[in-house]
C-alpha cells in the first residue's frame, strides 16, 4: 500500500510517497512558489501537479499538509476572489489590534478560540478586507484555508461552475484561524461574521482520521491539516516533547491532552491533527535572519555557518535582534532588526556570523519559555526544519536553550506527516471502522484510535556548555528595543 503526503508551504511543494506500512519514503518530489506574502492559489496547484507528477496516481490514499492561516476568499461559484493573504502578510496588524477589544479583550479571545489573534490569523485578514477592500469582501461566499482549497481542488472534477463535494478541513488547521474552539472542536462563525461584515460559510470540519473525499484516480483524501500539525504527526511527538522548527518561520511547540488558553497571546492554543491539542509559539523571524546576515557579509548559509563556529560565544560582544520584518511573538509588528555593542574591533565576519546565529536561537530560547510558563516544560527539544541542517545551529542551540537537543536525520516531516494521517485514514476505512467524530477534549482520538506506528527515525544528540550570558544580552536588548521601536 502507497501513500502520498503532500506539504504545501510558503516556498514550495513537497511530495513523498510512502509505504503505508512503516512510512518508508519510495519516492519524492518538490516545485517552488513564487515568493511573497500573498499568490495566487493557481501557482499551488500548478506546483503540486509539478511535484507529484508520475507520484500521486501511485497512491491509494493522499492527505495534504499546508502553511497556517492563509486566507483563500471565494465567491459563490468557487473562483478565487483575490490572491490568498499569507501567515506572514503583516498588513493586517491593525485590524488585529482593533478585534481583540471588540471580543471583550485578550483573555476572552483565548477562553473561547484559544489565542489571541495577531497579524498572521485569517480573522484578522478578514476584518482587513473588510476595510481595505469592500468590493472584494461583499463577494466572499465562503473562506478556506491553503490546505482546505488544496484537499478540495484534489477531490473534485471541474465541470464549467460545478466543483463536487464541499471543502472540508481539521481541527488543527481550523484552530489558526481565529474563529474556531479547539477546546470544543467547533466553529465561532459570528466572530468570522463580526470580522467580516457578513455570514461566511466554513469548511466541514472532518474527524482525524476520516476519508474526507475521493481522488480523480480514486484514491482516498483525508482530511488533512496545518503544516506544523503535520510536521507534529511527522515526527511522532509524544507528551514532553516540545519541536523547534527553524524554517520561513520560526516555532515551537508541544502536543498536549489538555487545551492552553495563554491571554497573554504569546503561546497559541492550537489543536492537533490526532484530537489532542498543539499549543505553539510562532516567529516571523528564522531562517531568513542567516541567509540576510550571509548576504551582508558576502557568503552563503554555509559561509555562515563556518564564520560562526570561528567565533567565540557572545559573538565579541555583538547582539542582534532579529526582527528584521517585524514580529508575531512578541506581538511588534513595526519592529526591525537592531545590532548592538559593535566596536573597532569586534566587527569581523566571524562575530556576526556567530550574533545571526545566536539571535535566531535566543528568539526560539524565548518560544520555548513562553510555552514552559504554560507549564509545558520540555523533557526533550527535538530541533528540526531547513536550518537545523546548519552544523552552527546545531553546535550552538544546546548552549543557548541550556539543554540537550535531539536532530532528527533530514527529511519531509510536514509531508511525511500528512502521508501518515492519509494512511491512518485508509486503514480505517479498510477495517469498516467508519468515520472518526470530533468534538470536546480528545474526543476526535479517542473515536479514531491512533496513527499507525511508523518507527522513529534516525537522530543525533547534541550537548554544549550552557552560555546564559548570551541570553541575558539578547533580553536586555529585546526589552530596550521595545521602548524605542513603539
Amino acid at each position: 500500500m502507497l501513500v502520498a503526503g503532500i506539504d504545501s508551504s510558503t516556498q514550495s511543494t513537497k511530495v513523498v510517497l510512502c509505504r503505508g506500512e512503516d512510512g518508508t519514503v519510495v519516492a519524492e518530489g518538490s516545485a517552488p512558489h513564487p515568493d511573497g506574502t500573498e499568490i495566487d492559489p493557481e501557482h499551488w496547484w500548478q506546483a503540486l501537479g509539478s511535484a507529484g507528477r508520475d507520484l500521486l496516481e501511485r497512491a491509494e490514499a493522499v492527505g495534504v499538509a499546508a502553511q497556517q492561516h492563509g486566507m483563500v476568499a471565494l465567491d459563490e461559484t468557487g473562483s478565487v476572489i483575490r490572491p490568498a493573504m499569507l501567515w506572514n502578510d503583516i498588513r493586517s496588524a491593525p485590524q488585529a489590534s482593533e478585534l481583540v477589544p471588540e471580543l471583550g479583550g485578550a483573555a476572552e479571545w483565548a477562553r473561547r478560540t484559544g489565542s489571541v489573534p495577531t497579524m498572521s490569523f485569517t480573522v484578522t485578514k478578514l476584518r482587513w478586507l473588510a476595510e481595505r477592500e469592500p468590493e472584494n469582501a461583499s463577494r466572499v461566499h465562503s473562506v478556506l484555508l491553503p490546505h482546505d482549497w488544496l484537499t478540495w481542488r484534489l477531490g473534485t472534477r471541474q465541470v464549467g461552475t460545478e466543483r463536487g463535494a464541499d471543502p472540508v478541513t481539521d481541527r488543527g488547521d481550523a484552530s489558526g484561524t481565529g474563529y474556531f474552539s479547539p477546546a470544543d472542536g467547533t466553529w465561532l462563525p459570528e466572530i468570522a461574521k463580526a470580522a467580516l461584515g457578513r455570514d461566511v460559510r466554513l469548511p466541514r470540519v472532518a474527524g482525524p482520521a476520516e476519508i474526507a473525499g475521493e481522488t480523480s484516480w480514486g484514491a482516498a483524501l483525508s482530511p488533512g491539516t496545518g503544516d506544523n500539525m503535520g510536521a507534529a504527526l511527522g515526527l511522532g511527538l509524544r507528551e514532553g516533547d516540545v519541536a523547534v522548527s527553524i524554517g520561513t518561520s520560526g516555532t515551537a511547540y508541544a502536543v498536549t491532552l489538555r487545551p492552553t488558553a495563554d491571554p497573554s497571546g504569546l503561546v497559541a492554543g492550537f489543536a492537533d491533527a490526532t484530537g489532542r491539542f498543539l499549543p505553539l509559539v510562532a516567529t516571523v523571524n528564522a531562517a531568513r535572519v542567516l541567509t540576510v546576515t550571509a548576504r551582508m557579509i558576502g557568503t552563503d548559509t554555509a559561509g555562515l555557518s563556518d564564520l560562526a563556529l570561528a567565533a567565540a560565544p557572545g559573538a565579541g560582544g555583538l547582539t542582534l535582534l532579529p526582527y528584521l520584518d517585524g514580529e508575531r511573538s512578541p506581538s511588534r509588528p513595526a519592529a526591525n532588526g537592531v545590532l548592538r555593542g559593535l566596536t573597532s574591533t569586534n566587527g569581523t565576519p566571524e562575530n556576526l556570523a556567530r550574533a545571526a546565529v545566536e539571535a535566531v536561537l535566543c528568539s526560539l530560547a524565548d518560544a520555548i519559555g513562553y510555552l514552559a510558563a504554560c507549564g509545558i516544560g520540555p523533557r526533550r527539544i527535538v530541533l528540526i526544519g531547513g536550518a537545523a541542517r546548519s552544523p552552527a545551529i546545531r553546535a550552538i542551540a544546546p548552549a543557548i536553550f541550556g539543554v540537550p537537543v535531539t536532530v532528527p536525520e533530514p527529511a519531509e516531516y510536514v509531508a511525511l506527516g500528512a502521508a501518515r494521517q492519509a494512511a491512518w485514514a485508509l486503514a480505517r476505512e479498510t477495517a469498516g471502522t467508519g468515520a472518526a467524530g470530533t468534538g470536546a477534549a480528545g474526543a476526535g482520538a479517542a473515536g479514531a484510535g491512533a496513527p499507525p506506528e511508523w518507527p522513529a527515525r534516525a537522530a543525533e544528540t547534541y550537548t554544549a556548555d550552557p552560555t546564559p550570558e548570551v541570553r541575558e544580552r539578547y533580553a536586555m536588548l529585546r526589552e530596550d528595543a521595545a521602548v524605542w521601536q513603539l
